[in-house]
């Protein structure tokens, strides 16, 4: 390991759920030769867990605890960084932290990962977070009263409305909705709630791209558009007005287009962001293109962090067949936007507004 890795971003990597497949993804990608250039990876998190996963990964890893970002990296590549959590101990995560259960252990384990990575990222010791999953029913059992993952992250940094962005393929993909029934998705449809989705994915294009006048797409939600209302006047009634008020607040956003088009010109390049209206809408378009390639970028914070796009896995956790390479794009998205921290900082401080 060079001298000038002391020089490079640093990304702190939450190991997630012990019980899941987090600890065998972050161990992998601790040691990813295609990283070592770019980045400085430190694990957050139990010793005991990154032990295990990467034990049961195969890789001879000796695990090394710091607290500070003046400790210069090993030389040994198999020496890898950790902020220990210290909430479990080798001896007792076996039967604390069983492979692929649920559990109140497991969930607290990842609560306080979470934090000493939000506090890691608000001192400087990192410059940003790549978060591996959870399990939201551990967490609750834990004792958290929070949705899930952003909503945590919200509390914790003093974020009223954090919202995801995906970023594929060049692409970004906003939601209005997120974890909620479809039917109640289109319910929620209200020109209230749509004006401020536009005007917080609007604002977090201009964050974290370089173009003053990025173009929006908002996608519409029926077949065809919705062909005049014969098909539904969601788009008709509520994203068209929408739309229209926006470009005469001065924003370049047009639509709506239809869904079966619009992800497919945004990632042709016709536009900087879509806004896609529930889970799967973008969900589908982004994971079809790119499913390891899909990484989640929470805007809202003041702090930065990106995140794997998916679950778990309980059912191969602790088999060390899980696949880390979103964990690995999430790392490099956070690497590519460290540059404009200070941008994200600016406008999230307070964090004024949000879906």
């Amino acid at each position: 390991m060079d001298d000038d890795r002391n020089t490079l971003p640093v990304v702190g990597l939450t190991l997630g759920d012990p019980a899941g497949v987090g600890p065998e993804i972050v161990a992998r990608t601790l040691v990813d030769p295609g990283l070592r250039g770019d980045v400085r990876c430190v694990a957050v998190g139990d010793a005991a867990a990154l032990r295990r996963g990467a034990g049961v990964c195969g890789l001879g890893l000796t695990v090394r605890v710091i607290d500070s970002r003046e400790v210069s990296p090993d030389p040994d590549p198999t020496v890898v960084d950790i902020l220990d959590t210290a909430t479990v101990t080798d001896e007792e995560i076996t039967e604390a932290m069983p492979w692929g259960r649920v559990g109140v252990a497991a969930g607290a384990a990842a609560l306080a990962a979470i934090e000493l990575a939000v506090r890691a990222a608000e001192s400087g010791l990192v410059d940003a977070i790549a978060t591996a999953p959870i399990n939201k029913e551990s967490i609750w059992a834990a004792g958290a009263g929070q949705l899930g993952h952003t909503e945590l992250l919200g509390e914790l940094t003093g974020a009223a409305h954090p919202d995801t962005m995906f970023v594929v393929g060049g692409l970004k993909i906003f939601f209005t909705t997120r974890h909620v029934s479809l039917r109640k998705a289109l319910d929620l449809l209200t020109a209230e709630r749509v004006d401020a989705a536009i005007e917080a994915a609007y604002r977090a294009l201009r964050v974290f791209g370089d173009d003053e006048a990025p173009v929006l797409a908002v996608a519409a939600v029926n077949p065809h558009g919705g062909e005049g209302g014969a098909f539904g006047d969601e788009e008709t009634a509520v994203l068209g007005p929408a739309v229209e008020r926006a470009r005469a607040r001065g924003l370049d956003v047009v639509g709506p287009i239809p869904a079966d088009a619009v992800f497919h010109q945004g990632l042709r390049g016709r536009y900087a962001g879509v806004l896609s209206h529930f889970h799967d809408q973008g969900h589908i378009a982004a994971k079809t293109f790119d499913f390891d390639g899909t990484v989640s970028v929470t805007v809202g914070l003041p702090i930065l962090r990106t995140s794997v796009d998916h679950g778990t896995a309980f059912d191969i956790a602790g088999t060390g067949a899980a696949e880390y390479a979103s964990m690995r794009e999430a790392v490099r998205t956070a690497v590519r936007y460290v540059p404009v921290r200070a941008r994200v900082r600016a406008a999230w401080a307070h964090a004024p507004g949000g879906l």
